[in-house]
């Protein structure tokens, strides 16, 4: 995976990512262009139309994100609403739009106090294949904020990490019937990452701010032990913070909250044949390192995220060539974050096969 150190304005850090990532931001566009018109039939102008929706949303919650894909745009010699409709790719392929039958996520975990004195976050990522050749790990040095780690796809300048506030970020796609034009998904995860503080990060997902449904678990350690992690699934329509209890977080790419169900309509096909399994799985794993009164740290996370378990439908997710082409989906990369010892372990692939490398 390419890493690449950005520093300097909003525009500079920006132009740096397209220039120096431009075969990962033109191999993006490439996926999604092919990716919307199967899913929804459209063209890529009609999903360059649809991301434009979102700008007057973007300009009130934070000018410099658009000045950032701007300099994406510059330097990878594209134009700006190409990188804007990479960003809302989510609510332009899986929002408020029927034929859209699975998400992205895929399996995220947390485990804190008082289960362990740690707070240890992380997850698969299960999407189209050909996105492995558009990864990015990203260092993002913005004088303002603080240092973003971030895994990413090409031209997308939010989405899954951590930074030296100590806030780590995991994400899983939900599939719902309702959108707004809003702030989109990986936007809000970037607003999270340049966030300080846990209450700081939460201000820039609540309140209907964002403009699709998704889970985000947040974690944050502010050291001698101070840290928790919270499971928010964010919508149109608010947000609830669902599990916690005990200090164990799993997530899935279904909806839970109670409160939210009311409001929204869970579209996803594969609710029970594959999102709850993989969820109960998780936590049977879990529960079971408890029962067995052993101990939870980076390494179990390692044996979770590579569980087959009900292959290929299991938390290490393997393409299934029978299915319908919108569903064949596998784990691209998958990251654990030791928030308390502010340590990475990065895996590109399938964790059952590839090895972790630490995020130095």
């Amino acid at each position: 995976m390419k890493r690449l150190v950005l520093q300097g304005t909003p525009k500079e850090i920006g132009r740096q990512h397209g220039s120096q990532g431009k075969a990962e931001v033109l191999k993006s566009l490439q996926t999604y262009e092919k990716l919307f018109h199967g899913y929804k039939g459209i063209s890529w102008e009609e999903a360059k139309t649809l991301a434009r929706e979102h700008l007057p949303a973007i300009e009130r919650y934070d000018r410099e994100l658009i000045e950032e894909m701007e300099g994406v745009a510059e330097g990878a010699g594209v134009e700006f609403d190409d990188i804007l409709a990479l960003n809302a790719r989510s609510e332009i392929a899986l929002a408020n739009y029927k034929g859209a039958s699975f998400s992205d996520g895929c399996t995220a975990i947390a485990v804190t106090a008082p289960l362990i004195t740690e707070t240890i976050i992380g997850q698969n990522w299960d999407w189209k294949p050909d996105q492995k050749q558009s990864l990015l790990l990203l260092e993002i040095h913005n004088q303002s904020k603080p240092v973003i780690t971030m895994v990413t796809e090409g031209g997308i300048i939010g989405k899954i990490g951590f930074n030296s506030a100590g806030i780590g970020l995991c994400f899983n796609a939900l599939l719902t019937d309702k959108k707004s034009n809003e702030i989109p998904i990986h936007l809000g995860l970037r607003g999270v990452l340049n966030s300080s503080s846990l209450h700081e990060a939460i201000s820039k997902i609540k309140g209907g701010q964002i403009a699709a449904a998704a889970s985000f678990i947040v974690g944050i350690d502010e050291g001698n032990g101070k840290g928790m992690a919270l499971n928010v699934e964010v919508s149109p329509l608010g947000i609830d913070m669902v599990g916690g209890e005990g200090g164990k977080l799993v997530h899935t790419n279904h909806l839970i909250s109670p409160i939210l169900k009311q409001k929204l309509t869970d579209t996803s096909e594969f609710v029970f044949d594959d999102s709850m399994i993989r969820k109960k799985r998780a936590e049977q794993l879990i529960n079971t390192r408890i029962a067995r009164q052993q101990p939870i740290d980076e390494a179990v996370f390692r044996e979770w995220f590579s569980d087959s378990f009900n292959a290929p439908n299991s938390i290490d997710h393997f393409e299934n060539i029978r299915a319908p082409e919108h569903r064949r989906m596998e784990t691209v990369f998958s990251i654990i974050m030791n928030l308390s010892q502010r340590k990475v372990w990065l895996c590109e692939g399938h964790p059952s096969k590839e090895k972790f490398e630490e995020i130095q």
